[in-house]
């Protein structure tokens, strides 16, 4: 035969290499298929230096897998799409990804061409919006009191799947509160989230303004006041320590006046930029860079708070919340670049001081501060936080609300299965698949809690085709009920992003039908990371090579 590519290069084609990526996409969701619901179990992913993470966070666990299988990828791509875009189920996404691709399956085996597939999902998912849209519940905003209610219920809709679903109402409660402070665009990075280990979940509070973690201070420090109301806070990236010569200047003395001037014109520097800084009336001085021990007692004698050392994001929030700029001299430091807020003061929190910010006049920020056992349940609470928080701020921005626990798959189950009716040839066949794809969220719902499936499912579209739009799986009556009823409410941006982004990803499956594999792109990609240039013999190599020219002996 004619070879065109390079020996060792592995090209599969055709209807197996189809089949074979859709095999690979089934293992894949396979794990985090038990994740799903309140009856979700959790994952324990061990990475290569040994640090484990416990989560049941469908998106944390794809980025921990490492997979590397080129059509499964695209799996954990469309997880980590839905976490970016709404935050929450990232679960579902997969698992409707790995479903739509298995009941294709037989008609791909059955020699039913892909690009017929392709258009049949394509109208589908089409049709799934819009009934989406429509059925969909929109909310009533300008009632702060229900929306707030409202909010709560799909912050804990969310909360319900995680680890710390017994506290649930504690912390929807709290996740609401955090997202109402901030300011129209709800940027996240305003929300701090700050761990502190031990104490109990039930510890964990949220605070109307900046807390940090207390810096590396140097001796002095326990001097200065700790509480300050009405302060003005200087916020600076300037280093306020003595600083060795950095060139390798020579400087010639005569005589030890001489050298007395030198050491002098240092500690003059120094002083100066404390004064001004004094000067400019500020009470507490915070830097992202170190403050030295010089300074540190300066600013005690002078009632002064310093910290020094803050990270950036913690002084970027700072500033947010509480007016002023970022200095990087002390020169012109005039009374706007100065913050203010109520109430400054270093408290206790478990083992740790942490510093606070409160009553900020600008402050469209706040912190949440975590309490719990171990470290890694911290984790996986600042998780399930951060999914909470994403569905808030999308609840906020898009008011059209659809039941969870598997109701509206349900739904729009049956509007399919409908519709396929109406239509001839093989999209009939197809837009059933993609209908009874669908229903593996309730069925997996029902597997995760030992429910027997069949028995439920059935009662479910017996009801829907009854007309009862939102009836779903209910976990704690081991039942099925009306979800809406229920208050298990998720944003429809949730769902029509993930039916979207399944049905793209099961699509880009199955229009790739040959994989073409360099045998040197390992090698190539080796090298480039340690350091290499790739198709360039390593340095190793290099001297490998060149040592052996050297030992060969001359003739």
């Amino acid at each position: 035969g004619i070879i065109l590519l390079k020996e060792g290069t592995d090209t599969s084609q055709g209807k197996g290499q189809l089949i074979s990526n859709i095999i690979a996409c089934q293992s894949i969701v396979d794990a985090v298929r038990t994740t799903l619901g309140p009856r979700g179990m959790d994952k324990l992913v061990v990475n290569d230096r040994g640090d484990a993470t416990i989560s049941n966070d469908g998106a944390t666990i794809m980025k921990l897998l490492d997979v590397v299988h080129p059509a499964g990828r695209t799996l954990v791509d469309i997880a980590k799409s839905q976490d970016a875009e709404v935050g929450d189920g990232t679960t579902s996404v997969v698992l409707l990804a790995g479903e739509f691709l298995r009941e294709c399956k037989p008609f791909i085996e059955d020699g039913v061409h892909p690009q017929i597939i392709i258009r049949s999902f394509r109208l589908a998912v089409s049709l799934a919006i819009q009934e989406i849209r429509k059925i969909a519940v929109t909310l009533d905003k300008n009632d702060p009191e229900k929306l707030r209610e409202l909010l709560q219920k799909c912050a804990s809709t969310t909360l319900n799947s995680k680890l710390v679903a017994h506290q649930k109402d504690f912390f929807s409660k709290l996740v609401v509160e955090a997202v109402m402070t901030l300011g129209e665009h709800l940027p996240l990075s305003m929300i701090g989230m700050k761990k502190v280990q031990g104490g109990s979940l039930e510890d964990s509070a949220l605070v109307p303004g900046v807390a940090f973690k207390k810096t590396f201070s140097y001796a002095g420090f326990e001097m200065q006041p700790k509480q300050y109301t009405n302060p003005k806070i200087a916020l600076l990236n300037v280093e306020l320590e003595l600083k060795r010569e950095k060139e390798n200047a020579e400087v010639r003395v005569t005589n030890v006046e001489e050298y007395q001037a030198i050491v002098d014109a240092e500690w003059d520097i120094l002083y100066d930029k404390l004064n001004k800084i004094k000067d400019s009336g500020a009470t507490v001085v915070l830097s992202k860079l170190p403050i030295g021990d010089v300074a540190t007692q300066w600013f005690a004698d002078r009632d002064m708070f310093c910290a020094g050392r803050v990270q950036d994001d913690d002084l970027q929030r700072t500033m947010k919340a509480c007016g002023g700029a970022i200095q990087t001299s002390v020169n012109n430091m005039t009374p706007d670049t100065l913050g203010e807020c109520a109430l400054f003061e270093e408290k206790q929190v478990g083992a740790e001081r942490y510093n606070f910010l409160t009553g900020c006049p600008k402050s469209k920020t706040c912190t949440i501060i975590m309490r719990g056992g171990a470290e890694q349940f911290i984790e996986e609470t600042e998780r399930s936080l951060h999914d909470a928080i994403m569905i808030v701020r999308r609840a906020i921005k898009n008011d059209a609300v659809v039941a969870g626990g598997g109701a509206i798959e349900m739904e729009i189950s049956k509007f399919l299965r409908s519709y396929a009716r109406t239509i001839p040839g093989k999209q009939q066949l197809l837009i059933s698949a993609y209908a009874k794809a669908l229903e593996v969220i309730p069925r997996q719902l029902c597997d995760n809690a030992g429910l027997d499936a069949t028995n439920v499912l059935n009662r479910l579209r017996q009801k829907h085709a009854q007309g009862g739009t939102w009836f779903g799986v209910d976990i704690f009556t081991e039942d099925i009920a009306d979800n809406f009823i229920a208050t298990v409410w998720e944003p429809a941006i949730v769902k029509i992003n993930a039916l979207t982004a399944a049905t793209e990803a099961a699509i880009l499956v199955l229009s790739v039908d040959e994989t073409v594999k360099n045998p040197t792109s390992n090698v190539a990609g080796a090298q480039a990371q340690s350091g290499g240039h790739p198709g360039m013999p390593s340095l190793q190599q290099g001297a490998r090579s060149a040592r052996g020219r050297a030992m060969m002996p001359r003739r």
